[in-house]
């Protein structure tokens, strides 16, 4: 296997704890992981500012936290599948813990996951006061648990990543990862992974995309900043 030497450029996003230099491109990484730290700091914003009553919205804001959640654990599973134990396989000590932490954070997250999702359900079908309140503490609960694994995530693991992987291990579970999503998601995904992307990242990122991606956004983008717009009316 082929050991790459030569560092490519990486983006550094709003929120993003550290930019893991190295020779492996990490852009999709990066930019799923701001994807979900702007959807949590929406969720948290929405579920305080929404009227108990009235227009519908919290059907809308429980619909969007259930394809949330099926994007976040589809990352996981990928994550688990092709990326740590492709790496645990290789190291050794300290390196070692880092990796068993990913798998073990998580497992921490799903159960906190499974009672927000509960809690919008509540919240949906019976809006009130104590409702909205148990769903604020779940959804912050969230946020700062995925926020610190995020964090971990970068200033650990994926510089561990930059030193462990070959080129051939890494064009394997990127090819891996790009199959990981079902087809059905591909609609939301392709404008929600850029969505909020300030322009210094968004513009070279869709440039080198090819144009296959930009058709797709092009074609998909105004419905669903249209859906965004009506699910985060109140934030």
């Amino acid at each position: 296997m082929s050991t790459p030497t030569t560092a490519r450029p990486q983006i550094c996003l709003p929120g993003q704890a550290h930019v893991a230099e190295g020779p492996h491109d990490q852009t999709g990484m990066y930019l799923m992981h701001h994807a979900f730290r702007r959807d949590l700091a929406a969720f948290e914003e929405a579920v305080r500012q929404t009227p108990l009553h009235g227009d519908g919205t919290w059907r809308l804001l429980q619909r969007r936290w259930d394809r949330f959640v099926e994007v976040l654990h589809h990352h996981h599973e990928a994550e688990d599948a092709h990326i740590w134990p492709v790496m645990l396989a290789q190291v050794s000590g300290e390196d070692r813990r880092v990796l068993e932490a990913m798998e073990a954070e998580h497992g921490s997250i799903d159960p906190a996951l499974e009672a927000c999702t509960n809690a919008f359900a509540e919240m949906a079908a019976h809006p009130c006061a104590d409702h909205r309140n148990a769903l604020d503490v779940r959804v912050t609960s969230v946020r700062a648990l995925l926020a610190d694994h995020l964090r971990h995530e970068e200033t650990e693991a994926l510089p561990l990543l930059q030193r462990t992987f070959s080129v051939e291990q890494n064009t394997s579970m990127e090819k891996a990862i790009s199959t990981a999503y079902p087809p059905r998601l591909v609609p939301f995904l392709v404008p929600w992974v850029i969505h909020g992307v300030p322009d210094e990242v968004a513009v070279p990122f869709l440039r080198e995309s090819g144009r296959v991606y930009a058709v797709l956004l092009r074609v998909l983008r105004p419905r669903f900043a249209r859906a965004e717009r009506r699910v985060f009316r109140h934030v």
